[in-house]
């Protein structure tokens, strides 16, 4: 590449829109960009448009590879932010677009529909997870068993309600308004599998699917924020569906082995635990169908706190005290960056005051 050229394509980099990925919107390794699309992107986005094969992305790194001047004068033209107005000019409100910590799976098919597929150009290529009703096999781990099983799934948002059958028996309805649903294909060990969270009894239940492909996958993720959003249009009409949108489904905030002592402080037990917004529940393995113990997350203006301690007051750098409104949780972790990861977590969301759907959440627990 010419030392003009190389001068001319860093300015364009520095435009609006050009800084960041153009896909996951991070800032960080923006070094790369596809000559044919006209964008720029990061390392990780740019590894993905590389496997879509030429025909669809022209893969060229912006410090390494020689730029002719047609290539130059595509980049001027396009850019993030014009070629954004087109591949994603009918992009639904409830797709959950990814970022640089998402899951491969969502990236890589979020890409897949962006410029190979073209779902959000031409809003019939999204009818898989649109329509108000979507049905079809999944295969759901048994509750105390290891393989998975056929059975036919629906989500309805008409019926307010995620249905499964055994063949044609109803084994359960779930309301859709408390669902959440994460993509956990390497927690579960399949390669696309889903964890659907839901409270029933006031208690939590999990229950784990994997599908036929990763396409798959993502359809069904998306077609329960499809179906949770299209609840909410019809609760709150006069809202926007910006608002509305928010916190369709929501990441874990923090997974991982820790050791607990019961409140009668009997020897520490390992336990899988789960911060699913500010529940925080803990399993006897990764794969619990139904916690073994929960506890809500309040604000520390009502007596929640973490103290890097311990109940004996002994010194134990992996030992640590999560104080709630009911209980104390003598907890120790396995490693110091898992307790420093769990102290972090846990002081943030003591920190932030809690949201009315919180305060809902925790009323469910209760009654």
């Amino acid at each position: 590449m010419s030392d003009r050229n190389r001068k001319v394509l860093y300015e364009i980099l520095q435009k609006d829109g050009n800084k960041e990925c153009a896909d996951c919107k991070t800032k960080e390794n923006v070094d790369w960009a596809s000559c044919n699309l006209g964008i720029f992107l990061c390392q990780d986005c740019a590894g993905i448009h590389r496997s879509l094969g030429v025909d669809h992305s022209r893969v060229k790194s912006i410090k390494l590879d020689n730029w002719d001047d047609e290539q130059v004068k595509k980049m001027a033209e396009a850019g993030n932010e014009n070629v954004n107005k087109y591949y994603e000019q009918h992009l639904p409100k409830y797709y959950k677009q990814p970022t640089k910590n998402d899951k491969d799976v969502l990236k890589i098919q979020f890409i897949k529909a962006k410029y190979v597929r073209k779902e959000f150009i031409y809003p019939d290529k999204q009818a898989p997870y649109s329509e108000n009703k979507k049905e079809g096999q999944l295969f759901k781990k048994g509750r105390d068993r290891r393989d998975y099983l056929p059975r036919n799934f629906i989500v309805n948002s008409k019926e307010n309600c995620i249905q499964y059958y055994n063949k044609n028996e109803l084994i359960d309805s779930i309301p859709l308004d408390d669902v959440n649903v994460v993509l956990a294909p390497e927690k579960m060990d399949v390669p696309n599998g889903l964890q659907i969270i839901f409270t029933q009894n006031r208690n939590t239940r999990n229950i784990f699917v994997d599908c036929k492909d990763p396409k798959e996958a993502v359809d069904w993720f998306t077609s329960i924020r499809s179906a949770k959003l299209e609840r909410r249009r019809l609760a709150h009409p006069a809202s926007s569906e910006e608002e509305l949108a928010q916190d369709l489904t929501v990441d874990f905030a923090c997974e991982g082995w820790l050791s607990k002592r019961g409140p009668k402080k009997e020897r520490y037990r390992r336990r899988w635990f789960t911060l699913d917004r500010r529940k925080l529940m803990y399993f006897s393995e990764p794969l619990g169908a139904v916690p073994k113990g929960e506890a809500y997350i309040g604000h520390r203006d009502a007596g929640f706190s973490i103290e890097n301690t311990n109940s004996y007051g002994k010194v134990d750098p992996l030992e640590f005290i999560l104080k709630t409104s009911e209980r104390d949780f003598d907890l120790k972790a396995e490693t110091i960056d898992d307790k420093d990861r769990w102290i972090n977590v846990l002081n943030t969301v003591i920190s932030t005051p809690p949201s009315p759907a919180d305060i809902r959440r925790f009323t469910m627990m209760k009654c």
